[in-house]
């Protein structure tokens, strides 16, 4: 059984290759999506998470390099590890600078290769998680009615309850309730906890 469980897309012009990996890969338990094309790819694959994509880098219509820019533009984040049958320094720094999690040479060891696809898998299921996470943090920042908003603010900026009610023209005891209620919403345990989700999460232009 695979180590790891998920998806892999495996893109591979050369035909033999790809339904032998294919074959390898399906017997050791993980989903398979393959594709003979970059193209193909972007018209037939279905997105799924955790997954991975394990792409060669040298292909006829579309390149390993020219679909990883045309993933990262419409915002598609699987994690590519990058298959090749010769050496292109350039290439291969510019695809791991891109952000390709690895680069493997053909021929290549099969536990080398179920290494770096189970790590990638991982990644994508830290990346869903971190995601999840986002989403459920912004949902609760737009629960702030506009002056809970401001207070959570000031209480990031480390202004002390008395500051934030001195800024903000009101009383101390008005803050606190509102200090209460930002807490509450945003399941934060500390004020150290409110600091973290909101930088985290980037809520500051949420």
């Amino acid at each position: 059984m695979a180590r790891v469980s998920g998806t892999v897309y495996l893109i591979d012009d050369d035909n033999s290759m790809r339904d032998s990996l294919a074959r390898m890969l399906r017997d050791v338990g993980y989903v398979i999506q393959d594709f003979e094309s970059a193209t193909s790819f972007l018209q037939n694959s279905l997105p799924v998470s955790p997954a991975m994509i394990l792409l060669d880098m040298q292909m006829p219509d579309v390149s390993g390099l020219e679909l990883m820019e045309r993933l990262e533009k419409i915002g598609r984040k699987t994690p590519i590890v990058f298959l090749s049958g010769q050496s292109h320094p350039q290439e291969i720094v510019k695809g791991l600078k891109k952000g390709a999690l690895d680069f493997l040479f053909k021929p290549f060891n099969i536990d080398e290769l179920l290494q770096a696809i189970d790590q990638a898998i991982e990644f994508d299921q830290r990346q869903l998680k971190k995601n999840l996470k986002d989403g459920e943090i912004k949902r609760n920042f737009a629960s702030l009615t506009p002056r809970e908003r401001e207070v959570c603010g000031l209480l990031v900026e480390g202004l002390m309850n008395k500051e934030i009610a001195e800024r903000l023209g009101t009383t101390d005891a008005t803050i606190k309730v509102h200090k209460a209620r930002v807490m509450e919403k945003m399941q934060a345990n500390s004020v150290q906890e409110l600091v973290k989700l909101y930088l985290e999460s980037n809520l500051a232009n949420a």
